[in-house]
């Protein structure tokens, strides 16, 4: 079956179905996991789907906020909780806008003598610190929010101004959390802007760290922001020892840490 054939039967199948997954594909059209692999890609560039973990969706977006904070929770906890220990006090650490880099904010408020520079308004909140019935409780960090517009899609700022504002900063630690990450492209987001600022974070940090789940662990979406070997740390759920992507991850990235 030529190509065209095949994505237009994928097309197909998504718009009865709104959701399929590989091995439905693989026999509707009785090809190979890799040729559905391939042409998932294909089609998630073309803006026709979304890749979600063993399958695809009909979307044009990545899912709504709302959904992702609900989904892998305890992993993405697990993983918050790994990732602190690579941060050490005195340090400047960018943090992206992210379900699990809102979890990942609870922990950091729990240590001392950080600067934390983040277009977040979630993560920003989370670290000012909490006021109990008597007394406010004092932040321990200080916390910088990035300007820019406040996007449509997430409470946090993007944009031109905001990719300027991060390049005032020079960070040890960038800490994000993409919507997919491959040993091939490396880290890679669905929003072009999410992207940019994730980029942008990248070139000004001394180190970068990614904070993956298992359902993105091989997963790749339209935009690159970090190359494979760009990354120093990966950090994942030890769910994700399940992946064949992992092993080859583990060859190219710096350090992984199993939550």
């Amino acid at each position: 079956m030529w190509q065209k054939d095949r994505h237009q039967r994928i097309r197909a199948l998504l718009s009865m179905l709104g959701r399929v997954s590989n091995e439905r594909i693989m026999a509707e059209l009785s090809v190979s996991r890799e040729t559905v692999r391939r042409d998932l890609l294909d089609l998630e560039q073309a803006g026709a789907l979304r890749r979600v973990h063993g399958g695809a969706v009909l979307s044009s977006d990545e899912a709504p906020i709302a959904e992702r904070a609900r989904a892998n929770v305890r992993a993405k906890s697990a993983i918050a909780r790994a990732a602190i220990g690579i941060v050490h006090a005195g340090q400047t650490v960018f943090v992206d806008a992210g379900t699990t880099t809102a979890i990942l904010a609870d922990e950091l408020a729990k240590l001392a003598n950080l600067t934390i520079v983040t277009n977040s308004v979630d993560v920003a909140l989370r670290l000012r610190g909490t006021s109990g019935p008597h007394e406010r409780v004092r932040a321990m960090n200080e916390v910088i929010l990035l300007g820019g517009m406040l996007s449509e899609r997430a409470a946090a700022t993007t944009g031109a101004t905001t990719v300027l504002d991060i390049r005032r900063y020079r960070a040890d630690l960038a800490m994000l959390s993409p919507v997919g990450i491959d040993q091939r492209h490396g880290a890679s987001n669905f929003d072009r802007a999410e992207a940019e600022i994730a980029r942008a974070m990248v070139e000004n940090a001394d180190r970068v760290a990614i904070l993956a789940d298992h359902s993105k662990i091989g997963q790749r979406s339209r935009i690159t922001f970090c190359a494979p070997r760009d990354i120093d740390v990966l950090v994942t759920d030890r769910k994700s020892g399940e992946a064949a992507d992992l092993r080859a991850l583990k060859k190219t990235v710096g350090d992984l840490v199993l939550a």
